[in-house]
């Protein structure tokens, strides 16, 4: 079986086929990915590698390399026109992200079926004309958008798509043991479970952490989402089938910054690494394109939003939908790495499911899906509570960050008078809750907080449910 990411670099000339297969036998028996046992063997080195993974999508200067049909670039074009008045190629290249030169070509066409006017110029280059929609082009444009109200950039082909979510696999994203204890130095994690949760991360591949809770699963989860760096490339929109499915969500994409160059498909924004988090909210409509009956373009799914990134799924089995029924949408697409889509009209389409998909649960793994979906999930990562030492450590922390003093006389008064005499289990998040507790009351009388049994006892108080 071939590699995706190395038939990409042998087709793009970085690597002939003879080493293309020297690293295949070498991951046989190596593990690893492709692109690491290429620089292992002496084929490729990182800088290569990483800027492979970082290309940026060149500006199409003919309507042949956008990859759309001439008649969808003039549609989307017409719309755009109906809405400006007086207007400029320029104007009508900035608002559909196309190359001037694109723009040219098709407005050649729209003035000579009449549906465009030139109202003067400055110079004799169609790039100086003033235009105007005609009377024509403005009926044919409101038919236009009966049929669709898409009016924003114009969007990428289906297969131009694909290629740039391989190319930017968050497979790439390079995750060291360094990297990992940095981005988790804020929390106190067990030492076992930090060198569990490396692996796991780097590998790009689905992972369960669960346990009791109020141990940090969230807050793992969520620091391993700022723990994947770089930026990729999204489209605003993708076309499939003549349909429109708008990808670019500001909900869940932050855009990055990025020098103005001509020399880039401005169809694709720079954004950070998505993070797409879901909870109780979450439904297996989601999971599918949203068609708007009344704008008629599709949303993309949150998956889709997702690819390159990572999926987190927190809660798990709190959802509105059953578990199994969740894992049974997913259970292909974690496994091959490829979901499908149904549009309206009935039409499937395949897309790349690239992402780090992490279900975040207080369920046992084994009570919420079988056998068959556990393999899939190939890390399973158990936070428990902490032992006492790290709740000490825990309580140490929240103390310093709210610039109270630590007092060990009343810690240990707080585990011997309430901990252990009514036989309570240690979590994660009491130290916060107890400690906020002691800093609202000390606000609301006006003294300042102390780490006091006095205080302690109003915190446990209020905190705990008498049994």
């Amino acid at each position: 079986m071939t590699d995706p990411l190395g038939e990409k670099l042998l087709k793009n000339g970085i690597i002939t086929e003879k080493k293309l297969e020297k690293a295949l036998e070498r991951q046989k028996t190596h593990g690893g990915r492709i692109g690491q046992n290429l620089i292992a063997l002496g084929y490729l080195d990182e800088d290569t590698l990483d800027r492979f993974f970082k290309r940026n999508p060149p500006s199409p200067m003919t309507v042949a390399e956008t990859g759309l049909e001439v008649t969808q670039i003039e549609d989307l074009l017409m719309k755009h026109m109906l809405s400006m008045g007086d207007f400029k190629i320029a104007d009508l290249a900035e608002r559909s992200k196309l190359s001037i030169a694109v723009v040219e070509s098709v407005m050649e066409t729209l003035r000579r079926d009449k549906f465009v006017e030139v109202k003067g110029g400055t110079g004799y280059a169609a790039v100086t004309y003033t235009f105007k929609i005609s009377e024509t082009g403005k009926n044919r444009a409101g038919e236009l958008l009966d049929l669709c109200r898409y009016t924003g950039p114009a969007p990428v082909s289906l297969e131009d798509y694909r290629l740039m979510v391989q190319t930017q696999t968050v497979k790439s994203a390079i995750v060291s043991e360094e990297s990992v204890k940095k981005a988790f130095s804020h929390l106190v994690l067990n030492e076992n479970v930090l060198r569990r949760l490396g692996p796991a991360i780097s590998s790009g591949k689905a992972m369960f952490i669960y346990g009791p809770p109020g141990n940090g699963k969230t807050a793992i989860a969520e620091t391993i989402s700022r723990l994947i760096p770089d930026t990729i490339y999204i489209p605003y929109a993708l076309t499939v089938g003549g349909e429109i499915i708008t990808v670019f969500d500001p909900v869940n994409h932050t855009p990055a910054k990025l020098e103005p160059d001509d020399t880039i498909d401005k169809r694709w924004i720079l954004v950070k690494r998505p993070v797409v988090i879901t909870g109780g909210e979450l439904t297996l409509r989601m999971l599918d394109l949203d068609f708007n009956h009344i704008s008629k373009y599709y949303e993309a799914s949150l998956q889709m939003k997702a690819n390159n990134g990572i999926f987190i799924a927190d809660d798990f089995g709190r959802q509105q939908i059953e578990p199994q029924n969740f894992l049974n949408r997913w259970i292909v697409p974690l496994d091959r790495r490829i979901d499908f889509m149904t549009l309206h009209t009935g039409m499937k389409f395949a897309i790349p499911f690239d992402m780090l998909t992490i279900f975040s649960t207080n369920l046992e793994p084994k009570s919420l899906v079988d056998e068959a979906f556990l393999r899939r999930i190939p890390y399973k990562i158990k936070i428990d509570h902490p032992s006492e030492k790290e709740y000490e450590a825990i309580f140490h922390m929240f103390c310093r960050d709210n610039g109270l003093d630590f007092n060990e006389e009343t810690f240990n008064y707080l585990m011997d008078n309430y901990y252990r005499k009514n036989n309570i289990k240690l979590n994660a998040c009491h130290p916060r809750d107890i400690i906020e507790q002691i800093i609202v009351n000390a606000r609301y009388y006006r003294r300042p907080p102390r780490m006091s049994k006095e205080a302690i006892h109003e915190a446990w108080t209020n905190y705990f449910v008498e049994m």
